[in-house]
């Protein structure tokens, strides 16, 4: 474990240099790696030592990624992946087998939804949705005796529910089951699952950890065990993360703290101007007192995030207007930049979620989801407020 502080930690870990003595890690935009001789050909295959075969495999670039952010979340091992939802399905399908059973959280991206409700009954793999509010009691009752893994988002998209991690990783550790966490939203700088017991932490690192919204990768990572059955599914059906966007990604993380903290500081704000304007019914961010988990956010999170959501006064036609009439605030699906960006859930990230099953995470016909971005808070306030009065 490093002495260092994140910052150091996220800006020092690099690869080794090469002869030609470069301050910035180069671009290793390579397929295939020589070997010296027969012998280091047969023992890599093997895996008796360690070195790169294939990209497909391993690249230094991905390899400088993945080490840096384990060591920023604590992690024994971790695998760079092509988008963030492979890193989702990889992180349960390398693990799982036909009859086994997930228990996992209601509010969930709309994908990681369709992997549970479509895409692993094909394949034998059930699960049971609980909700975040739900007594601990209605948790465990959920988990079978042939439950292998709890799934949850926390903060949630675009609920922003927050789940007790430490509470949930002792249920996990007392019941033999593995706890799988999404730390889209947070990063590693704002929370840390495997501190509270989880023993996978998933990324979309497209969002917050690139944070100009330039490329997609995601990453897996947790205890060695673990990792070792997901990197052992992932070379074999190859959703390998590109050594240019590695090598972004691992950039990006040079700067992660800063940006977090701006992100935080500019949400919150935002938040609490909405929380005072008489055309807002609804206002919901992690670190606002008035959210029904603000202790449990103050516990586990070091600020509330980048994300703000809201309804305007009127519903989804209401919600409409306001988006159509933003003047300097992107209107796209992403989230996570330094460009403050709007975005309807009901009709882009969850719309093949039914209505009931929306309603039922708290995804309103009008919620608008707003990923606070780096501009000067004044001005993504002054945009907001013309908006909604347009």
């Amino acid at each position: 474990m490093s002495t260092n502080h994140f910052e150091t930690d996220a800006i020092r870990t690099q690869q080794p240099t090469t002869q030609y003595r470069e301050h910035s890690v180069p671009l290793y935009l390579t397929s295939s790696f020589v070997f010296e001789d027969a012998e280091q050909a047969r023992a890599l295959f093997a895996d008796e030592i360690p070195g790169n075969i294939y990209t497909r495999f391993s690249n230094p670039n991905n390899t400088e990624f993945i080490d840096k952010l384990c060591l920023l979340e604590g992690a024994e091992d971790g695998i760079a992946t092509a988008s963030g939802m492979a890193a989702m399905y990889l992180s349960m399908a390398a693990l799982l087998r036909s009859g086994d059973h997930v228990v996992a959280s209601r509010s969930v991206f709309g994908s990681t939804h369709q992997i549970f409700t479509v895409l692993f009954p094909r394949v034998g793999i059930s699960h049971t949705y609980v909700d975040v509010n739900d007594d601990h009691s209605v948790w465990e009752a959920a988990i079978r005796p042939n439950t292998r893994m709890i799934f949850v988002e926390s903060p949630s998209n675009p609920a922003l529910d927050i789940i007790d991690l430490e509470w949930l990783g002792k249920l996990a550790a007392s019941r033999n089951v593995i706890l799988n966490v999404d730390n889209c939203f947070c990063t590693p700088y704002i929370q840390n699952p495997i501190r509270w017991g989880a023993g996978l932490v998933t990324h979309s690192a497209t969002k917050f950890i690139d944070g100009q919204g330039r490329v997609i990768g995601g990453a897996v990572v947790g205890r060695k065990d673990l990792i070792k059955e997901v990197r052992y599914f992932a070379r074999h059906t190859g959703p390998a993360m590109s050594p240019f966007n590695a090598w972004i990604l691992s950039k990006s993380l040079e700067t992660l703290a800063v940006r977090m903290d701006r992100h935080g500081e500019n949400a919150l704000k935002l938040a609490q101007f909405l929380e005072t304007h008489p055309q807002v019914t609804l206002v919901k961010y992690p670190f606002l007192p008035s959210h029904p988990h603000f202790s449990l956010a103050k516990k586990q999170m070091k600020s509330g995030g980048g994300v703000v959501t809201f309804e305007v006064r009127g519903g989804i036609e209401q919600g409409r207007r306001f988006l159509n009439s933003l003047k300097m605030i992107s209107h796209s699906a992403n989230l996570g930049d330094v460009r403050t960006i709007a975005t309807h859930p009901a009709s882009t990230t969850h719309s093949k979620l039914t209505n009931a099953e929306r309603a039922a995470v708290g995804i309103t016909p009008g919620l608008i989801r707003v990923s606070a971005g780096l501009e000067h808070i004044d001005d993504i306030i002054a945009d907001v407020k013309q908006a909604i009065e347009s």
